[in-house]
């Protein structure tokens, strides 16, 4: 699930950064910084995986050739190894919910559902794993898989409203920041501190629709494991493109960040 942090507004602090900030550092050296954090390996092994699902999915290797049973097994086991990624992983959604600056009863309600939602799904991901490691009953997966799999979709459900929202004030205040530019070109006034502040708007809004879509894709499959991969929008091909395209989205935006 993508990270929900709330819009806020260009800053004179981010415009220094950007200014200041090293163009580059070398590949090994932002690859290394990409692998040291736990969301970056995560969505490697997720890539690998959907990748693998398509393969698989798609019907380009007969299910009888050693390879293809080999690429299930592979599946399969990165599945579980990414479950173990995730320990812990609810207490960031517990300190988002704390931190969040909320004005209304409804963002309240939003934000509760949203990061109630997520930090649920990834609290009994982490029993999941127990289960399917052996140390908890596996009789229990089941039931288990059915709770993590509704609290990921009303988390996603909360994620994309409050996306939509930010995207909202991301767009009135690209609007505003517009209509200052062009006064101080009128002007004939300088603009080049406005001009690096839309620049930064700009990736924060592109940003914030690739995690939209990607909060989509999500969805759509939290939604498949909900029913059980039955009925429309359900087909193995379709869900595991989805998941390879949020696991680009996701790695795109971990790597730009780190």
């Amino acid at each position: 699930m993508g990270t929900k942090a709330s819009a806020s507004g260009p800053s004179e602090t981010s415009v220094t950064q950007i200014q200041y900030k090293p163009k580059d550092r070398g590949f090994l050296n932002h690859l290394e910084a990409y692998l040291a954090k736990r969301d970056g390996v995560d969505k490697l092994l997720k890539i690998s995986r959907y990748a693998t699902k398509i393969i698989l999915a798609s019907s380009v290797l007969p299910e009888t050739l050693p390879v293809a049973q080999r690429l299930k097994s592979f599946e399969s086991s990165v599945g579980l190894s990414r479950k173990a990624f995730r320990l812990g992983k609810f207490v960031q959604d517990i300190n988002a919910l704390r931190n969040s600056q909320l004005d209304s009863k409804q963002e309240i309600f939003i934000s509760i559902v949203a990061y109630g939602g997520e930090g649920l799904y990834y609290f009994v991901e982490q029993l999941i794993w127990l289960a399917k490691s052996g140390l908890i009953d596996g009789k229990h997966s089941r039931s288990l898989q059915k709770i993590s799999a509704w609290a990921e979709f009303i988390g996603y459900l909360g994620s994309i409203t409050l996306k939509i929202r930010d995207l909202k004030q991301i767009t009135e205040d690209e609007k505003c920041l517009n209509a200052g530019i062009e006064i101080a070109i009128s002007r004939g006034i300088d603009h080049q501190v406005e001009e690096a502040r839309m620049k930064k708007l700009r990736e924060k809004l592109l940003m914030k629709k690739l995690s939209i879509v990607q909060d989509l894709a999500d969805g759509l499959m939290a939604l498949a494991d909900i029913r059980d991969s039955k009925g429309r929008l359900s087909g193995p091909l379709l869900l595991a493109s989805a998941g390879l395209l949020s696991a680009i989205i996701s790695t795109h935006k971990n790597w730009v960040s780190c």
